[in-house]
């Protein structure tokens, strides 16, 4: 049985991630800080550490003493508006803390490495799907970070091992498009206070947690006029690590790999899926553009079903939403019961 090391795994896509590796059978050991995840999320079945990832000593300690055969990495800032106004932030945790992981593995001689990455390295597209051969322009400190670190993981699987020896380090980068929904199962979901994912907010609004929702910019180069996106169901985007872990842990060379559906869909869009699901009639602002928002974001992703065999399961905006929407009606009971 392989034993997985995952840093932010009481988080929302970790957590699911987790939840998957304990059925596919594998000994997960999560870290997390709990800076925006909980711990009533991880799997009853995971060891759970609560520290911070850049503790370079502990993660020493827990790769050797746990005897780890490989480690995901989640942990990390995603809010690209707050990065615009504190970058440093984003580059002390997301960045400078990948550093400290990746030494620590290649220290440990833990040479299997799963990162959390984004698509929105890319930058602006043209609009249409992109392949992970596209030049990268990130136009955000959040998107830059995550790039700096997927130069890490590149610089040391070409680099040399501590005994002068080839590298033996092997990394894929995972770059997500718009992850949202909730376990298919309605055994978990995203909780994050204050959250800014569309669907996330929109599902609040819905079951009037939230009076009502804003759209970010009208004017953008698209057919309505608000950014389009590549929605991700995240059991799908959890099955896809799975596959990816199991990729490395048989010897696959290291690559990036972008995760999506290939196809998209506008703010407006997605705000009239959520009112069909729920029966009520959102009320959605409209307001200026938010610094750092790309206009599209749609995926190419041949090469992460040519490389893993993954295939989606739950491609379809509508359940997508359902699925966010009945968590959301079920959450407050859900903490209620988890904090006693």
């Amino acid at each position: 049985m392989s034993k997985i090391l995952v840093t932010g795994g009481a988080g929302y896509i970790g957590s699911h991630t987790v939840r998957q590796l304990i059925r596919a059978g594998f000994d997960v050991t999560v870290i997390d800080n709990l800076y925006s995840g909980f711990r009533w999320a991880v799997d009853e079945a995971a060891e759970f550490v609560q520290a911070d990832v850049g503790n370079y000593s502990l993660v020493c300690d827990l790769l050797n003493d746990r005897n780890i055969d490989a480690v995901i990495h989640f942990a990390g800032y995603v809010i690209v508006f707050e990065s615009v106004d504190d970058p440093l932030k984003y580059y002390r945790n997301n960045t400078v803390n990948s550093q400290r992981l990746i030494q620590a593995c290649q220290d440990c001689g833990v040479s299997q490495f799963l990162f959390s990455s984004t698509c929105s390295v890319y930058g602006e597209s043209n609009g249409k799907p992109i392949a992970e051969d596209t030049p990268l322009n990130p136009i955000n400190p959040y998107a830059r970070s995550k790039l700096m670190t997927e130069w890490m993981l590149q610089d040391t699987a070409r680099g040399r091992s501590p005994d002068g020896q080839d590298s033996a380090f092997r990394y894929i980068a995972l770059r997500y498009f718009n992850v949202a929904g909730a376990a298919v199962d309605g055994g978990l979901g995203q909780a994050t206070p204050e959250a800014t994912h569309l669907i996330k907010v929109a599902s609040e609004v819905a079951c009037g947690k939230r009076d009502k929702m804003e759209i970010f910019g009208t004017d953008y180069p698209t057919p309505d006029g608000t950014c389009i996106r590549d929605y991700i169901h995240v059991d799908d985007l959890a099955a896809a690590h799975v596959m990816a872990l199991g990729y490395l842990l048989d010897g696959g060379a290291a690559t990036t790999l972008n995760c999506g559906y290939g196809q998209g869909y506008s703010v407006r869009e997605v705000v009239d899926v959520m009112r069909r699901v729920s029966g009520r009639d959102l009320v959605a602002e409209e307001s200026d553009r938010r610094a750092g928002d790309p206009p599209v974001l749609i995926a190419n992703n041949r090469k992460i079903r040519d490389t893993l065999g993954w295939v989606p399961r739950h491609d379809d905006l509508e359940l997508i939403c359902r699925n966010a929407l009945d968590w959301e009606r079920q959450l407050e009971d859900r903490l209620v019961r988890y904090t006693g």
